[in-house]
């Protein structure tokens, strides 16, 4: 299965969307959204390419807020994977964001606008950086894969 993930996007219109992860997010099975959306028409964008799962970010609209949840927990290909956002500042969110799941795979999360993918115990923990910059494509069969895709 693979998965499209973006992460603080930071825009208010879908037409804002870059054509870049239009064209990417066409062939994926599942757009993932790590927060910071802004506008609530970006995530109805993104349902126009496909199934979107999404949590809600620190600037997102007071709409998008009442409809996300703050963290999400999904199995994908027998691979459970854990979605926040993120909080506080760039240092040492990996541990922060990992703290707030048990059992997971894959842990996928924004807020620092830095891309990373990194794993820490056995968990892959991926954030895409901010929308406006990059992208990232996960792959998950037997084994995890993930890449970053720069705009």
């Amino acid at each position: 299965m693979r998965i499209g993930v973006l992460s603080d996007t930071h825009i208010h219109l879908a037409e804002e969307i870059s054509p870049e992860i239009v064209r990417a997010f066409a062939n994926v099975d599942l757009i993932v959204h790590a927060g910071d959306f802004v506008g609530s028409a970006v995530l109805e964008g993104l349902k126009q390419l496909g199934e979107v799962k999404a949590v809600r970010g620190n600037v997102d609209s007071m709409k998008l807020k009442s409809l996300l949840p703050d963290k999400e927990l999904l199995v994908v290909g027998g691979k459970k994977i854990g979605i926040t956002h993120g909080s506080g500042g760039p240092e040492g969110i990996e541990h922060r964001v990992r703290a707030l799941f048990e059992d997971v795979d894959i842990i996928i999360y924004g807020h620092s606008h830095m891309a990373k993918m990194k794993k820490i115990g056995g968990v892959l923990l991926f954030n895409p950086g901010p929308g406006y910059r990059s992208f990232g494509i996960l792959t998950v069969e037997e084994d995890i894969k993930g890449e970053i895709v720069r705009i």
